[in-house]
């Protein structure tokens, strides 16, 4: 079973992530920051333009993928990626992480970002704006002499929050990384304490 273009994931633990502590979160089904994103690569795509994604594969997904949502006329239905029963189709850009060998990796397009803790006791925002260090580097980052640990400032309105093995980091597109900082030694990693 093989999809021309699209990668089959399942869910690593259901479609849905709102429960904590034995706690349920939320209830209803629109809400996509509920939505589980974590999957398991089940089959590869025939026309595979690229070799690094494997059966096999952690990865860290569109919260669309497994999503159900209200029609118009109020009837529950899938999303447009829903196959079979635990089986989505995923294109590859809407994988932005994948693991192997106990490690994370960003795919080329995509990083991800560790956000800096602000200085400034003086503002209710615990972070420090578009600033942050990378986590996750894919190996176009790399080319540019990139690497993880780098001090580096992005765009406005390109992160997107994910909580990934207990931490709060945002995924931002390459194209939107602005520029690479020297570091002062006095940045701290800012993880919440809800995480």
């Amino acid at each position: 079973m093989k999809h021309l273009y699209s990668y089959i994931v399942s869910p690593t633990n259901g479609r849905y992530d709102n429960k904590k502590n034995n706690l349920i979160l939320n209830t209803s089904i629109e809400d996509h920051k509920f939505v589980s994103r974590h999957g398991v690569i089940i089959a590869l795509p025939v026309n595979v333009e690229h070799d690094y994604l494997k059966i096999g594969d952690e990865v860290i997904l569109h919260h669309n993928v497994f999503r159900r949502f209200y029609d118009v006329r109020g009837n529950e239905k899938n999303s447009s990626s829903y196959f079979q029963e635990d089986k989505y189709f995923c294109y590859y850009d809407q994988i932005f992480l994948y693991k192997r060998n106990n490690k994370w990796t960003a795919p080329p397009g995509y990083c991800f970002v560790n956000p800096i803790k602000s200085t400034n006791d003086l503002e209710l925002d615990k972070e420090q704006p578009l600033t942050g260090f990378l986590k996750h580097v894919g190996s176009d980052l790399r080319s540019f002499g990139l690497k993880d640990n780098d001090l580096i400032g992005f765009t406005p309105n390109s992160e997107y929050e994910f909580i990934i093995d207990g931490e709060k980091l945002y995924r931002v597109p390459t194209e939107s990384i602005s520029i690479k900082y020297e570091r002062k030694g006095t940045e701290v990693k800012y993880n919440p304490s809800w995480v």
